[in-house]
């Protein structure tokens, strides 16, 4: 390309740099992801051992985060804060955890959640983790309404969701005493972990 700057270079760059900063705080096992809770609870401990294989630069995740970007813009000009942090700290099993979450949009003047999700595709939404992750920041926030907004090839789809409440401290609990793993079934198929998990299963479709 010769004096020509590179795109992806800026991009690349944008993604390593977000990642790098982030890389103590994947490492430190006082720190939990709203993730976290609807995932895999062993996933949460390879995490924090290994947190250097959490990098990824492929074209299906870089599609996700221009949606996303794309998507809160607009969001953000109807009076939306978007990427709001959330935490909240927990005492438990002798030590000190912080709960950190950050809303891909918030507005607090009507209390209205907003999850943004890409997919390959609609078939299963919406998906149960996705549900459980959008209920964790109605309850963090305590606002009554949560919309789950889905992008995939071949539809947009938008669920209106009701604040359920949840008992937060129980769920860390079953994440630190490490207590299902994995949560769902399709779970190993997906995770980056699972070549060095104890706990993989081979699911047969």
């Amino acid at each position: 390309m010769g004096n020509l700057t590179s795109v992806i270079q800026f991009i690349y760059k944008r993604s390593y740099e977000d990642y790098v900063k982030r890389l103590d705080e994947l490492r430190d096992p006082h720190i939990i992801y709203v993730t976290d809770l609807a995932s895999c609870t062993h996933k949460y401990y390879l995490r924090t051992q290994y947190p250097e294989l959490l990098f990824r630069f492929e074209p299906v995740a870089i599609l996700g985060e221009m949606v996303h970007a794309g998507l809160e813009s607009i969001l953000e000009k109807e009076g939306f804060e978007i990427e709001y942090e959330v935490s909240k700290q927990f005492t438990l099993n002798g030590g000190t955890y912080t709960l950190k979450g950050r809303i891909d949009a918030y507005n607090r003047s009507t209390g209205v959640v907003v999850e943004i999700k890409t997919s390959r595709s609609s078939q299963g939404i919406p998906r149960e983790h996705h549900l459980i992750q959008l209920q964790i920041y109605l309850n963090m926030v305590n606002a009554s309404k949560g919309i789950l907004l889905y992008i995939t090839p071949d539809r947009i789809a938008e669920y209106d969701i009701e604040r359920q409440d949840l008992i937060l401290e129980d769920m860390m609990k079953n994440l630190i005493n490490d207590n299902m793993h994995p949560r769902w079934d399709w779970e190993c198929r997906y995770c980056i972990f699972s070549k060095m998990c104890p706990y993989r299963i081979n699911k047969v479709d």
